[in-house]
């Protein structure tokens, strides 16, 4: 609203001057019958914007009576800003040069043509000024779009030259992926097969089993990431397929730990947020393993009127834990998945030596 304010400043006082002008054109005329075409050169530039041909053509009378020439002047310009048709603009000028020569041509003496000429020179000039203030204004206009549009067509190359620099990194990662991590799984399952045959012991064939069946989950997770990465995470194939909290006795079942799950999660909870829970769990299982060697664990989901609560927690661990390379990127991206829901995680070691982990989610951000 405050952007049209310097406009309808300029617009009144454009009527004003007209205004004045007319007025003292008509009292020191002959005549006060040029009153009326000055009112209606006023009134029609209420409409140039909108009419300006039509506004241009009522301005004319009151130059030839009175000599008000500022409301044919306005209105001709308003002309020039609307039409680019050089043929219209050059019979406009014309005529409004005609108009404002007619009023003093009787007034040049008969013996000095030079004044006439001046005069011509003069009216013409003043006829031709507002087309070419109005063309350079619609110039710069049309200018402005133009760069705009420049401005937008570079800013949707930089765009696409990011989405294809992002798709060959993309691309680049899937193949590092299936080539180094899918072929050191894939031998993991063959041993382990190959163990589950070749010993009598129950317990290891039950762990060879385990590490099998875990290890082929691996694989087709690593399938489905790898196709996530090569289709460059377009809506249909963003995050699909993805585990859920129906996964989430398969995944603790498949664990290799003693652990029992308490409590369930409410039934109308968002994708995004069914899968930070099955990460987070997912994620503490997998510490549980390489940091508490023979440790149970205690997964317990709870929900009241503001937060929904995973927490999973683990018994200090009873055999000496192997040397596993660990750069803890996992918490960091659990930490991720928590903020991107608007909710946090809490780690940290138990007063029994063992190990605690916490998801907090808004209910409001959790449901659907």
């Amino acid at each position: 609203m405050s952007s049209k304010w310097p406009n309808r400043v300029i617009d009144a006082v454009v009527l004003l001057v007209a205004a004045v002008e007319g007025v003292l054109n008509t009292i020191t005329g002959e005549t006060s019958a040029g009153i009326i075409p000055v009112m209606i050169a006023v009134l029609a530039l209420l409409v140039r914007d909108r009419w300006p041909l039509p506004s241009f053509l009522a301005t004319l009378p009151a130059v030839l009576v009175p000599g008000a020439v500022v409301p044919a002047v306005v209105a001709l310009y308003a002309v020039s800003a609307r039409y680019r048709n050089w043929w219209l603009l050059a019979g406009c000028g014309l005529l409004a040069a005609v108009s404002f020569i007619v009023p003093t041509s009787d007034l040049a003496p008969s013996d000095l043509d030079s004044y006439m000429v001046l005069g011509i020179i003069y009216f013409t000039m003043t006829a031709v000024a507002p087309i070419l203030l109005g063309q350079f204004l619609h110039t710069q206009r049309e200018l402005a779009l133009r760069l705009e549009e420049v401005k937008e067509a570079r800013e949707h190359e930089r765009r696409l030259d990011a989405e294809a620099i992002l798709a060959r990194e993309r691309n680049q990662l899937a193949r590092e992926m299936h080539d180094v991590v899918s072929h050191q799984v894939s031998l993991i399952a063959v041993q382990a097969g190959a163990l589950k045959v070749s010993t009598a012991d129950p317990t290891a064939k039950q762990a060879a089993e385990n590490m099998r069946q875990l290890s082929v989950n691996t694989l087709d997770e690593l399938r489905h990431m790898v196709n996530l990465l090569r289709a460059s995470g377009t809506p249909a194939t963003e995050l699909t397929p993805q585990p859920t909290l129906t996964d989430l006795e398969r995944l603790i079942a498949g664990s290799a730990i003693e652990a029992r799950l308490v409590g369930d999660a409410p039934l109308d909870l968002e994708p995004p947020v069914q899968r930070a829970i099955y990460r987070t769990i997912q994620e503490a299982l997998t510490n549980v393993r390489k940091h508490a060697p023979g440790a149970s664990a205690t997964i317990d989901i709870s929900h009241d009127d503001t937060d929904l609560t995973v927490t999973v927690t683990n018994t200090p661990p009873t055999r000496p834990n192997l040397a596993l390379p660990s750069a803890r990127h996992g918490l960091v991206g659990l930490h991720e998945r928590a903020a991107l829901l608007g909710g946090k995680l809490h780690t940290g070691p138990t007063p029994d030596g063992g190990f605690r982990l916490r998801l907090r989610l808004p209910v409001g951000t959790a449901r659907g």
